[in-house]
């Protein structure tokens, strides 16, 4: 275990620096070190440390999202309004609506298996898109409109739409009833999350305003805090619909919104935590990537995801219709929100371990995505965000809305 962990921190750290060095993003450095020195290539992770790679996964990926809420402001999310609600679902929908129409034509699936397929590759990944929103919004660029803070929280809650959605149509593969229940708890999912971590985040930020306590020992409890939400969503699903990676989100914000003193502790703490968790999560995510089926997976299937990514972005374009955000913004936006890994990573196998038919080419499809856009959705926001968007030389509140 402790040689993996030491692999793990030298083989991401190394090949990170070097992708930096060339101007390339360094989680693709990571990932192909996960690769090289995982159980698809070199074999030189214990397995122990594979077993529960996905505990390691999800709690980088609170990690994430906590940072994500210490630097939102509720009031600038309600100011974007529309648009940032509708980035939660449209452009997954016109994702898998994409891969529905053209699924079918390119690998012979059906229309279930391509819906499946959908869902897997619909989400995008907070990993990489959360880290990028927020230098945006440190930086100034865009934070005017609310841009980075719409696509933020878009990508926070596009995940827990669309496992449940991967959760019906498999469901549905396996012989089970199609049960309208699934899709109502959607939205309530989302409201009860969003409000437990809003309370949540409050009277953690009360309780520290009256007990003096260094930052180290702050960051212990929210973590727990964080842990237990992830605990809860399974443990209370049949009695309420719960998703925990929105309830993370806004802990955070709610902290913000009751002590900004508070948040910046927090925000810097996890800053530092951040720069181990991220070599974690995607070297576990490249050593998930399975060789042989993305070896065999073909120029149909880089052909798919390419055509599905242009339905995504015709669905980002159509959350942005009658807003402020000149040509340039919009594109910036239709770009940063192409980025997919960890969602692929964690369920991609999961119709192959359930026996489905399509289970095999759903995780030569999901590998594929997270080579393709995980690199070239991040080096796509580095290379556009200065251009592209309008830098804010002091913080302001938003501009009204983004509304027009």
């Amino acid at each position: 275990m402790l040689l993996s962990i030491a692999l793990i921190f030298a083989v991401g750290s190394f090949f990170g620096w070097i992708c930096r060095k060339i101007r390339f993003p360094a989680l693709f450095g990571m990932i192909i070190g996960g690769i090289i020195i995982g159980p698809y290539a070199l074999n030189l992770i214990d397995g122990s440390m594979l077993g529960i790679s996905s505990d390691i996964r999800r709690i980088a990926l609170i990690i994430i999202l906590i940072r994500a809420g210490l630097k939102l402001n509720l009031s600038d999310l309600k100011k974007v309004g529309r648009p940032a609600l509708m980035m939660c679902f449209v452009p997954a929908c016109f994702e898998i609506i994409g891969m529905v129409l053209l699924a079918p034509a390119l690998l012979g699936v059906s229309l279930l298996e391509a819906a499946i397929m959908g869902a897997v590759v619909g989400a995008v990944s907070p990993a990489v898109i959360v880290p990028r929103m927020i230098k945006l919004i440190d930086e100034g660029y865009g934070t005017k409109k609310g841009i980075p803070q719409m696509i933020l929280a878009g990508a926070s809650v596009d995940d827990v739409f669309v496992i449940v959605l991967f959760t019906t149509f498999t469901a549905l593969a396996q012989g089970q009833n199609f049960s309208a229940l699934s899709l109502v708890s959607i939205p309530l999912s989302i409201i009860s999350g969003a409000v437990i971590g809003l309370l949540a985040g409050l009277a953690f930020a009360f309780v520290f305003g009256k007990i003096k306590a260094d930052g180290v020992f702050q960051v212990m409890i929210l973590l727990s805090l964080a842990f237990l939400m992830n605990w809860a969503e399974d443990a209370f699903y049949e009695i309420i619909p719960f998703a925990a990676l929105v309830a993370i989100m806004f802990a955070g914000i709610g902290i913000k919104r009751k002590s900004d003193s508070i948040a910046v502790v927090l925000s810097g703490k996890f800053n530092s935590l951040w720069k181990v968790a991220e070599i974690f999560l995607f070297v576990l995510v490249g050593a998930s990537v399975v060789v042989d089926s993305a070896m065999n997976a073909g120029i149909a299937s880089v052909i798919l995801l390419l055509g599905v990514l242009v339905f995504r972005m015709c669905g980002v374009f159509i959350c942005l219709m009658f807003t402020k955000l000149n040509v340039k913004e919009r594109l910036f936006c239709m770009i940063a929100y192409t980025p997919k890994a960890t969602v692929q990573a964690a369920i991609g196998g999961l119709p192959l371990a359930m026996g489905l038919p399509c289970g095999e080419i759903v995780l030569t499809v999901s590998v594929i995505a997270i080579l393709l856009t995980a690199p070239l959705g991040a080096f796509g926001i580095g290379l556009t965000y200065k251009k592209f968007l309008e830098k804010s030389e002091t913080k302001k509140p938003l501009d009204n809305t983004i509304d027009s």
